[in-house]
């Protein structure tokens, strides 16, 4: 049973608490955007058609979530294989329902050309070295996500916070820390090409986590959080968890995507656990698309199963009746999810009671504006 326009699909009962709680609420947007090299491995994402396209997705987004179309843009959205960038959702709603976005730079090879906050990290190494981010780095941005998470929880009060993440290649280093975590990920993680490269990111993952110190494949890592991520995770993934954990103790917290957002909850339960911080388990969700809960070449709800503790939400939105091609292809499973498309689809529901109807006329109507080619000439 759902309170709105939203399904869930574990934990269904504290998921509906959850949503009941926030019902009417309008929320306070956080989207961190980060990089690891992973995302340049040959194939690894179709979030972005090239290597080189994919070195400025995040900041391309980033810039568009904030500007909207642009007759210049500093940053163009890179051209994609198939689709269209999730940031279109994600903005037409921000927008619509006047919900405060905030950009934290956690770390990327340059800055975005909108404000953002410079969190003090810096873009990851390919998760393959097994030396990601240096520890010093990894322990900075985890103190960040706590100040944030405590900063931005006051801002919004008794509302919520929606967690937003743009990282390219970050489905493959949240298989690295699931899989470092204990949680036996492989194969039930998604991504950004319709038949999930399952084979190439788990190979990836074992050559990364082969440099840990007594690691074995079906093992659970002697390490701690932070080394983990350390060795195989991407700045955002620490700085989410850091504020998940300290936003918790005060506010609602949607952590708004599919695969990478399990893993920030895995990460965050360790953390807290292992730093033995006080928290709210029960006031996070993660909520994403229904492109991803329902992809038939990954494991979503499987996954969420194994994470336990965090209830898994989706926006049932539907693309089949767009009037654009790259729209459409989110039916065919291309792109899915990013920037917090799934979590804004979620709040635009709660907020102000947008269904089907509603959400389809303002993402379509910005894909207007941006000017992707309609289906009668395409």
């Amino acid at each position: 049973m759902s309170v709105c326009f939203v399904k869930g699909y574990t934990q269904k009962s504290r998921g509906n608490a959850w949503l009941q709680r926030h019902q009417g609420k309008r929320p306070l947007f956080a989207c961190v955007l980060g990089f690891t090299e992973t995302g340049l491995m040959p194939g690894i994402s179709a979030a972005g058609a090239t290597p080189h396209d994919r070195q400025y997705t995040a900041i391309a987004d980033a810039e568009f979530l904030v500007n909207g179309v642009q007759t210049h843009p500093v940053f163009a959205l890179p051209p994609l294989i198939a689709g269209a960038s999730p940031v279109l959702i994600s903005r037409s709603i921000a927008i619509a329902q006047q919900i405060p976005i905030y950009l934290l730079n956690a770390g990327l090879p340059q800055p975005p050309a909108v404000p953002a906050y410079d969190l003090g990290g810096k873009a990851a190494s390919c998760l393959t070295t097994g030396k990601a981010l240096p520890i010093s780095i990894v322990e900075h941005l985890f103190e960040q996500g706590l100040a944030w998470g405590t900063r931005l929880a006051e801002a919004v009060g008794n509302s919520y916070l929606i967690l937003g993440e743009c990282v390219v290649g970050g489905t493959t280093t949240a298989l690295a820390v699931l899989t470092g975590l204990g949680v036996d990920a492989a194969g039930k993680v998604n991504s950004s090409h319709p038949n999930c490269n399952h084979q190439q990111k788990w190979e990836a993952v074992q050559r990364g986590l082969s440099h840990i110190s007594g690691w074995l494949p079906d093992s659970q890592l002697i390490v701690s959080p932070l080394e983990l991520v350390a060795a195989v995770g991407d700045p955002m993934q620490i700085v989410v968890a850091g504020m998940a954990i300290a936003a918790s103790r005060q506010s609602g917290v949607l952590l708004a995507g599919g695969t990478q957002m399990l893993a920030v909850a895995a990460l965050a339960r360790a953390l807290a656990y292992d730093k033995a911080l006080p928290w709210q388990p029960e006031q996070i969700v993660v909520g994403t698309t229904r492109w991803v809960v329902e992809d038939p070449t990954g494991d979503t709800v499987g996954l969420a199963d194994l994470v336990d503790d965090f209830p898994l939400l989706a926006t049932p939105l539907s693309f089949a009746a767009s009037r654009h091609r790259a729209l459409q292809a989110y039916e065919q499973g291309f792109v899915k999810e990013g920037v917090g498309a799934g979590g804004c689809a979620i709040a635009a529901a709660l907020y102000q009671g947008w269904g089907q109807a509603e959400l389809l006329a303002a993402i379509d109507a910005l894909a207007d504006a941006y000017q992707l080619v309609p289906l009668n000439e395409a």
